[in-house]
């Protein structure tokens, strides 16, 4: 108890909610928890959708798969040696088996199959195991579409069907469907979970972008970037990109969108009248947020922002309203794309969309509705294909362009916020931005 008070108190001048930050032993005790729940309540939903009885993950130490680190305890930082890991599904008898074709346990969840001692060769012993229990397909972590479920390299690859009996080639199939279900699917603890992690970013950036970090005038857009690592450090923890910060203001012309994710200029001193954007997302608990917002910068005597900028933040909800309405379960990414860009044009919005599911990693798997060079749809091998499901959580990210006749140019409000589609529909997983932060200002932001 005496530590956790000081948890609280330690992180209660940082963020209003006072959101608790765990220490690594708790944290360990969490993610193992939420990964046992994954591997038997989770996993064997996902292999009788996915119609794969036996799962095959196998990885090098240093060269993982990126589902197999996702399957790791809290104790495994990487794989060990060659990992193999085997799920086998019997869906009549109801049982799962998570066996480890290594030489220990991997954490509490997965029993070591190998004893070297008895059979020298892991090969050998993997095919062993695969024949006692005969099954109807082997799911293998291959796939053209889907770079996270790809994660099975060459050489493995090779090796298993030099070991793997001929008769038995036939079984092996691509196990995509299953890979990209078991990244994309959260469950219940992870979304309480999820709030938590949001509404720390979203203090995060409240701080960020106020009196405290910038001083107009005196502070560059770089140096609030590096203000940002160095909370996320300070906090004790991560973050799966570098936070960019950047500004519009009227002497200023409008470039193309390569500008908005590369080859901004370092150092532009944040000035009054700026409308200020950042990019920013923290990795804590194994799973990631990405969130993008605005501030704008008072000049003297002003007591909130232009009307025509307060105008245009209403703009880019509205395109998020299109968006998160016309996410249905089982249409494709394009064709949610598609209907919500056709709408917001209707609506006399110029809207540009480009969202990504958001969990394990931060461009995760899972359905991708439209890229930012891609705003007639994405091409197959991008996953277009790919339905939206239920349980999976989106960075709503996107923009509309809108036209400043005070400062003679168009501009971009540029927004980004976690939502989550289940089976009631969609919701923001910690509300969303409805108001410019102002600089300097003492006001709630986000509302739900």
């Amino acid at each position: 108890m005496r530590r956790i008070l000081f948890i609280l108190i330690f992180i209660a001048p940082f963020f209003s909610k006072a959101q608790q930050i765990l220490p690594e032993k708790e944290r360990a005790r969490v993610i193992d928890e939420i990964l046992e729940d994954r591997f038997n309540t989770l996993l064997p939903v996902l292999m009788d959708k996915s119609e794969i009885d036996m799962w095959i993950v196998i990885s090098r130490e240093y060269n993982e798969d990126p589902v197999l680190r996702t399957m790791l305890p809290a104790t495994w930082l990487n794989a060990r040696r060659r990992t193999i890991l085997l799920f086998y599904r019997n869906k009549k008898a109801n049982t799962i088996e998570k066996l480890a074709v290594a030489r220990y346990n991997v954490g509490k969840s997965i029993t070591s199959a190998w004893d070297k001692e008895k059979e020298p060769d892991q090969w050998k012993r993997l095919i062993q195991l695969i024949q006692e229990r005969n099954p109807e397909k082997i799911g293998l972590n291959f796939s053209k579409d889907h770079n996270i479920a790809d994660g099975l390299n060459k050489t493995d690859y090779d090796a298993f069907f030099q070991n793997l009996p001929k008769a038995m080639h036939k079984k092996v199939v691509s196990a995509e469907q299953l890979a990209v279900r078991w990244i994309e699917t959260r469950t219940d603890r992870e979304m309480v979970i999820y709030n938590q992690l949001v509404s720390i970013t979203h203090d995060i950036i409240k701080e960020a972008f106020s009196e405290k970090v910038i001083t107009p005038g005196v502070t560059t857009t770089t140096e609030v970037e590096w203000w940002f690592r160095q909370k996320v450090t300070d906090l004790g923890l991560a973050t799966w990109f570098h936070p960019t910060v950047d500004v519009q203001r009227t002497s200023m012309e409008l470039v193309g969108h390569l500008y908005s994710f590369s080859g901004r200029p370092d150092d532009m001193v944040i000035m009054p009248g700026d409308l200020v954007h950042c990019d920013f997302g923290i990795t804590y608990l194994r799973l990631n947020t990405d969130c993008q917002e605005l501030a704008y910068v008072l000049r003297p005597n002003e007591k909130k922002a232009p009307d025509f900028l307060i105008k245009g933040l209403k703009e880019g909800n509205r395109v998020q309203d299109f968006l998160t309405k016309n996410m249905i379960q089982g249409r494709t990414g394009n064709e949610i794309l598609a209907e919500s860009l056709a709408e917001a044009k209707v609506a006399g919005l110029r809207p540009a969309i480009y969202t990504h599911p958001l969990g394990s990693y931060g461009h995760s798997a899972g359905t991708t509705i439209g890229m930012w060079d891609a705003q007639g749809g994405v091409m197959k091998d991008d996953g277009e294909n790919y339905p939206l499901n239920p349980n999976t959580v989106y960075a709503i990210e996107l923009n509309t362009t809108i036209t400043v006749p005070e400062w003679k140019r168009d501009i971009r409000i540029m927004l980004e916020e976690a939502g989550f589609y289940g089976k009631n529909g969609f919701r923001y997983v910690n509300g969303r931005q409805t108001d410019l932060l102002l600089i300097p200002r003492l006001k709630n932001h986000v509302t739900n």
